[in-house]
């Protein structure tokens, strides 16, 4: 079972190919690199090494700090999960050129980016892949990965950032499996998070994550602001049917009460809707 979540967990870490019905999906200017427009800088950081809640791990990870970020105010904060796929300048998401443009417009507040790989554990052979810890890190529920952030990203970053300790000015999005991840670190701590951005989450029985509706049906309500979005032909395998089971979260978030906005498209298991959505969610989300 081991080998078949970890063969899953590659999979869903690179998505499918794109079909058909996904080329609908374009990226709009707000996507693109507009003249005038103050550009934040990207880092890459050290990989991190030492961590104490996945002890062995290492992971690469990159810091977006915007022009108009000024060190005497506070920075609102959103994370990414699977971060080399947002940051990517040319990639599919382009989060900082989004970034740089709905900042210069005041459509979303000064935001530090913070952008990280799932963790991995290198072989002693160099020849032979790291294997991944994605799966366990990011379908897990409960309180790791949270931790890992609040005890262990946002302090390094606050080292030399002054970052806002105001949950509601704390985001995290993901895709697929970083989807879910995203759902839980704020389901988990509503004090440190409180925006969610969850493309093609896999709310599915890969470690437990299809309980998620019916938990959000009989937990007190949590003051999240939460964005889904899928497509109707996203997968459906042995762990699931992911259309369905993020309609069960829709319905759920609807029945209790959330801030919340769900986006069914026609797309499959990629990421394709949800970049040419992205400068419209993240208004949305950071809306007050």
């Amino acid at each position: 079972m081991k080998v078949h979540l970890f063969s899953l967990c590659l999979c869903l870490a690179t998505f499918t190919h794109a079909a058909p019905q996904d080329d609908q999906y374009k990226l709009g200017p707000d996507s693109e690199v507009q003249p005038g427009v103050p550009q934040g800088k990207v880092t890459q950081m050290p990989a991190w090494t030492e961590s104490k809640i996945f002890p062995g791990t290492t992971r690469d990870w990159w810091i977006y700090v915007p022009a108009q970020y000024n060190k005497e105010k506070p920075a609102a904060v959103m994370v990414f999960c699977d971060g080399a796929g947002f940051v990517k300048p040319d990639g599919q998401f382009r989060a900082p050129v989004v970034f740089d443009n709905l900042i210069a417009k005041g459509e979303m507040p000064v935001t530090i980016g913070i952008f990280i790989q799932p963790g991995s554990f290198p072989n002693k052979d160099a020849k032979i892949k790291a294997r991944s810890n994605r799966s366990f890190e990011y379908d897990s529920l409960g309180d790791l990965y949270a931790r890992f952030l609040i005890e262990e990203i946002l302090p390094a970053v606050a080292k030399d950032y002054n970052l806002s300790n105001n949950p509601d000015e704390r985001g995290i999005c993901g895709n697929s499996s970083g989807g879910i991840c995203a759902f839980t670190v704020a389901w988990e701590r509503p004090d440190a998070f409180r925006k969610v951005i969850s493309h093609i989450g896999s709310f599915t029985n890969i470690r437990g994550g299809h309980v998620y509706p019916a938990l959000i049906r009989k937990a007190d309500k949590k003051p999240l602001k939460v964005f889904l979005q899928d497509g109707k032909n996203d997968l459906d395998n042995q762990f699931g049917n992911w259309p369905l089971a993020n309609q069960d979260m829709a319905a759920a978030l609807k029945f209790a009460g959330y801030d919340y906005q769900f986006v069914l498209g026609e797309g499959t298991h990629n990421g394709k809707h949800g970049a040419a959505m992205l400068p419209d969610t993240l208004r949305w989300l950071w809306k007050k």
